[in-house]
């Protein structure tokens, strides 16, 4: 019987620019022309940093609409992913107007729990029909604080907001190997990432694992080994599993399907 290698979700830029080298898409044809390849190549979502022409990152609909008509009119059928974050707006109160703003909507955003105002940034997202991607760091200077502020805030969700939200948890250091747990449990595999005891239940959107640079392979094998969503790109890395440096996200793309499960 033929199986499938679970796809991943492609970081297209990051906070990455041209001096990271040729790998690194900028314009807004080139980032359509990375996606493309990179959904070809087994990318089930796409993330992309809107920017201007100075390429600063930006939340304004004058920004964020045009980028997301040039990837779904290049033929990118996967959900878009935009980042909501304070390196875009730093005023909370300036980002929620800015995303109330938005004309054309991408299916998903991130919103970082280690930022002020990520609570009342993400129910707006919900309340547009964006999914939220709720980025909590597991260690690091940040402490435990934002993950007890994401599960408290899951909890008040009115109805079934929390269906829309799925836990982002970034390894934020190159071992991973204290992290251990069974295929095809995700809640377990989190938890011992960092979760805290409270949290018995599986996060109604799911569960993705990320790491950039030095922690994002050993993540992404992580992830594998618990069967929760992972993320690659140039984005988050620009090297290979072998320390090769990375052509395109379409080739990481390729080397992260070798690492995940496969399906039936």
């Amino acid at each position: 019987m033929r199986t499938a290698a679970r796809p991943a979700v492609v970081s297209l830029n990051g906070s990455r620019g041209a001096a990271d080298g040729p790998a690194v898409p900028m314009s807004p044809q080139d980032l359509a022309e990375s996606a493309v390849r990179a959904v070809a190549a087994g990318a089930a979502e796409v993330l992309v940093h809107p920017r201007t022409p100075c390429g600063r990152e930006s939340l304004s609909p004058r920004v964020v609409g045009p980028l997301l008509e040039v990837l779904r009119g290049a033929g990118v059928g996967v959900p878009l992913t935009v980042p909501a974050s304070i390196g875009a707006e730093p005023d909370p109160a300036e980002r929620r107007a800015r995303i109330r703003a938005w004309t054309v909507l991408p299916d998903r955003a991130v919103v970082h729990f280690a930022e002020p105002g990520a609570a009342a940034l993400a129910l707006a997202l919900l309340e547009r029909g964006v999914a939220v991607d709720a980025v909590v760091p597991l260690a690091g200077p940040a402490g435990p604080e934002p993950l007890e502020r994401l599960r408290s805030w899951l909890t008040r969700i009115p109805g079934a907001g929390a269906d829309g939200v799925r836990v982002a948890a970034e390894i934020t250091g190159p071992r991973t190997d204290t992290f251990r747990a069974g295929p095809g449990r995700p809640t377990e595999a989190v938890a011992r990432a960092g979760l805290p005891a409270g949290w018995r239940e599986p996060p109604p959107g799911g569960v993705l694992l990320f790491g950039r640079d030095g922690a994002s392979w050993p993540t992404l094998r992580l992830a594998a080994r618990c069967g929760t969503a992972a993320r690659t790109g140039v984005g988050d890395v620009l090297h290979l599993p072998d320390g090769r440096p990375a052509r395109s996200n379409a080739e990481l793309v390729a080397a992260a399907r070798e690492l995940l499960p496969r399906e039936v």
